[in-house]
């Protein structure tokens, strides 16, 4: 699954993908895919991430109370 760096558009493989979709979990592990080859694996925070649409994550992945708020 790949996802976006909201600033710069960059492509991130999502190399965890139970951890991007644990609302308790604020980092994920991903490849970046920028240049020739992609890149090595780093943490990504997931408040800097939307998807490559342009669209935010879900505030369920992205917020542990999220069924709290009204």
């Amino acid at each position: 699954m790949f996802v976006a760096e909201k600033y710069t558009g960059h492509l991130i493989e999502v190399l965890d993908t139970q951890a991007l979709f644990d609302p308790h979990k604020t980092r994920i592990k991903g490849s970046m895919q920028y240049g020739e080859e992609a890149q090595d694996p780093e943490f990504y925070e997931k408040s800097e991430l939307g998807f490559p649409s342009g669209e935010g994550l879900p505030k369920c992945w992205t917020d542990p109370n999220y069924r709290l708020k009204k």
